[in-house]
């Protein structure tokens, strides 16, 4: 069994899927209590809602109002990304799996829909 120190090891690392691609930074984490009552690490949270929980106060629910304004949905989730998914723990943290899998976070997709999208020839453009 590894032992992680949330706040060293996880918090604010920055997350990359297999091939390298940058997905975000652990913004928030998720735990659980095992059957021996030690607390486990469920999944990682990355987004501006997970980040304004976590910060709290007014700036806190600031962010997160900004965020949940970006999302369609009634009720904003952060992206949430389970921790079996996680291949290494370092200097930064490596997903098992690529970041085309995982949801759009919604800051990416309003600027892509509203700026970058209203910018001419950019539709054209490939990736």
């Amino acid at each position: 069994m590894t032992i992680l120190r949330v706040d060293f090891h996880l918090l604010d690392r920055q997350i990359v899927d297999l091939a390298g691609r940058k997905v975000g930074k652990v913004d928030d984490v998720e735990l659980e209590t095992g059957d021996d009552g030690q607390l486990r690490v469920t999944a990682l949270l990355a987004g501006q809602v997970a980040l304004g929980r976590r910060i709290g106060g007014r700036f806190g629910r600031w962010l997160a109002a900004v965020a949940g304004r970006l999302r369609t949905e009634e009720t904003p989730a952060p992206l949430r990304i389970p921790f079996d998914h996680v291949a290494d723990v370092g200097s930064h943290i490596t997903l098992s799996l690529r970041v085309a899998v995982l949801d759009e976070p919604p800051l990416e997709t309003w600027l892509r829909e509203h700026v970058i999208g209203r910018i001419p020839g950019a539709r054209d453009a490939r990736q």
